[in-house]
C-alpha cells in the first residue's frame, strides 16, 4: 500500500468522522460550541487529523472538552459576581481560532517538513490555552485574593491581568492535563517534553496576563481572542526553543 493512499485515507477519515461529530454537535441540546463555532470546528477538525491523525485529535479534542468542563466550575458563583463566560460558556468561531490557530499552523507546519519540534509546539500551545482557561475559570470563582499582576494590589475576580494562587495552580495542573495526554498519544516523546510544556505554558500564561493589565484596554483592536492567540504563540515558541536548546545547547 503506497504512502498517497494512506494520506488520502487520512484525510478521508477526517471528513467522514467531523462530519458524523458535527451533526451529533448541533442536535445536542446544550452545545459546547455555537452553531457557526461548530461549522468552524469541523474544519479544524479535519485540518488536525488530515495532518496529525487521531493523536494530534485527541489532544485537541481534550482539551475542548476539559476545558468547556472547566468554564462551568463555579458557575453560580461566577453569575452572581457577573463574571461568567457569555453564552452559556459556549464557544464561537473567534473563541476557537484564537485557541487552536497556532495548534493548526503547528499541525500544518508538521505535515509539510516533518520535525518534532512542530509537535512540541502544537502540545505546548493547547497546554497553553487550558492553563489560561483553567487559571482564569478557577481564579475567577474560587480566587480568594485576586490581584493585578504589575502591582500586586488587590483588584475584583475577572479583572484584566489578575491572577490568584488559586487559579494559578489550577492552570499549572490544566497545562499538565494536556501535556500528558499529548506524551500518551506519541506526540510527545520524553518526559521532559511534558515538563518543558508546562514550564511554558506557565510562563506563557503570566505574559498574558501582563498584556491585559498594560495593553488590552488601551487598544481596542487588541482582543481577548487576540490575546489568546499571541498566548498560545508564545506558548508553543517557549517550548520549542527550550527542545532545541536541549538538544543543540549552546557553547560559551
Amino acid at each position: 500500500m503506497n504512502n498517497s493512499f494512506l494520506i488520502s485515507q487520512e484525510w478521508l477519515i477526517a471528513i467522514a468522522l467531523n462530519t458524523i461529530l458535527g451533526a451529533i454537535a448541533l442536535l445536542l441540546p446544550r452545545k459546547v460550541l455555537t452553531t457557526s463555532g461548530i461549522c468552524h470546528a469541523w474544519a479544524l477538525g479535519i485540518i488536525i487529523w488530515g495532518c496529525l491523525g487521531w493523536q494530534g485529535y485527541l489532544v485537541i479534542l481534550s482539551y475542548l472538552i476539559v476545558g468547556s468542563g472547566v468554564t462551568r466550575i463555579g458557575k453560580e458563583i461566577k453569575e452572581a459576581k457577573g463574571i461568567a463566560e457569555k453564552r452559556d460558556g459556549a464557544r464561537g468561531p473567534e473563541n476557537l481560532w484564537g485557541s487552536a490557530a497556532t495548534g493548526a499552523v503547528c499541525a500544518i507546519g508538521q505535515a509539510i517538513a516533518p520535525n518534532p519540534l512542530w509537535l512540541i509546539g502544537y502540545v505546548a500551545s493547547l497546554s497553553t490555552k487550558l492553563a489560561d482557561t483553567t487559571a482564569s475559570e478557577i481564579g475567577k470563582a474560587y480566587g480568594k485574593t485576586t490581584f493585578l499582576i504589575t502591582t500586586f494590589k488587590p483588584v475584583d475576580a475577572g479583572t484584566e491581568g489578575a491572577v490568584s494562587l488559586e487559579g494559578t495552580i489550577g492552570g499549572v495542573f490544566g497545562s499538565l492535563v494536556i501535556a500528558l495526554i499529548g506524551w500518551g498519544v506519541g506526540l510527545l516523546t520524553s518526559p521532559w517534553q511534558i515538563l518543558w510544556c508546562t514550564i511554558a505554558a506557565f510562563i506563557a500564561t503570566n505574559i498574558e496576563s501582563l498584556i491585559g493589565a498594560t495593553l488590552q484596554e488601551k487598544y481596542d483592536w487588541l482582543t481577548n481572542e487576540l490575546v489568546n492567540g499571541i498566548n498560545t504563540t508564545i506558548g508553543a515558541a517557549i517550548a520549542v526553543l527550550i527542545a532545541f536548546y536541549s538538544a543543540y545547547p549552546v557553547k560559551f
